[in-house]
């Protein structure tokens, strides 16, 4: 087997950051941290990179990383991804870079972390944005893909605060968990209880489904919207949402008041809403403090007028609502429901 490099891309805070910024970097930093550690136990060399906000596009960091690691298999990944990953896992990706057949992704539609052997050649890698479109790019160029969607939990990706308390890394006594602890308690309620409806809205997948179906109790109500959204081309048509076409007829004010209407507990991927609203580009939509504040149910922390009269609407409405992206919706449905 090839000499095997893991790189871990971790993000710095930016300058300015907020405490929920700050306290959410410091979380994939601990997870950047424990899979160094998972790596270099399986025999690669490992080491975490910093980037910056104005750093080199993913596409560029990749192809500096192959020049750079001429005739090593690269495994590479972002601080916050796959935290629930095993030392099987570990290894899975380990023989797929080392070796001389395919690449391995976690998931060819949104690769969060992906294993490249020697021989494939990256020179030509555009300057994506993100990692999520490597795989595709790199199939379309006749690149054999391998990926493990069957293992659920790596699917799971700390992209937000809410993630980190359901992969079971929060700080047991942090009160920025306390109202989402509070909703997820009693969603995990509600879906243990054969009369109720339980809603999950935006990116889920029908493996979610399917699975809500055969452990849960709860009837289901699902509304799978704009899967795919990050890594559409400009051609595409703009993200559009069903729930956000409600919202937009009833005010943000009126969000938690619609869903109650719908189900007993909702888990709602709010990055769809925000991509109906203001366009798929991060730049436009409220700061990430603000999207982490109203990920925790903190509406009284939020800037943004719009989100935080729709988070103040979830926090105070009479059935639980957590809101996310979409790990929220996807694996860490199993998450909410298993406790």
């Amino acid at each position: 087997m090839s000499r095997v490099v893991a790189i871990i891309l971790h993000a710095v805070p930016r300058a300015g950051a907020g405490p929920l910024e700050l306290a959410f970097a410091a979380a994939r930093a601990r997870n950047a941290e424990r899979q160094a550690r998972g790596f270099e136990t399986a025999g690669a060399d490992a080491r975490i990179v910093e980037t910056g906000p104005a750093g080199a596009p993913f596409g560029a960091r990749l192809r500096e990383i192959a020049a750079t690691e001429a005739g090593a298999g690269i495994v590479i990944l972002g601080s916050g991804s796959v935290p629930l990953a095993t030392s099987v896992d570990r290894r899975a990706f380990m023989e797929a870079a080392g070796g001389s057949g395919a690449t391995l992704t976690n998931n060819r539609y949104s690769g969060d972390i992906l294993a490249i052997p020697p021989e494939v050649d990256l020179s030509a890698l555009p300057d994506l944005v993100a990692d999520n479109s490597v795989p595709r790019w790199l199939a379309e160029r006749g690149v054999p893909v391998r990926d493990l969607r069957g293992r659920w939990r790596l699917q799971v990706d700390l992209d937000s605060p809410i993630d980190v308390l359901l992969a079971g890394f929060a700080r047991h006594h942090d009160p920025a968990f306390t109202r989402v602890r509070d909703a997820a308690t009693r969603i995990r309620n509600r879906a243990a209880d054969s009369r109720a409806e339980l809603l999950v809205a935006g990116r889920t997948s029908a493996a979610t489904l399917q699975w809500l179906e055969r452990a849960t109790a709860s009837r289901t109500r699902a509304l799978i919207e704009e899967r795919g959204f990050r890594t559409a081309t400009p051609d595409q048509r703009p993200a559009r949402s069903t729930l956000g076409l409600l919202i937009d007829r009833e005010g943000p004010e009126g969000f938690g008041r619609l869903l109650a209407g719908l189900a007993d507990a909702a888990v709602v991927d709010s990055r769809v809403l925000l991509a109906h609203r203001l366009g798929t580009d991060e730049s436009a939509w409220p700061a990430a403090e603000d999207r982490f504040a109203s990920d925790l149910l903190l509406h009284e922390r939020i800037a943004d007028p719009w989100l935080r009269a729709l988070t103040r609407s979830a926090a105070e409405a009479d059935i639980p609502i957590l809101l996310g992206g979409h790990t929220l919706v996807g694996p860490g449905v199993r998450l909410v429901a298993r406790g």
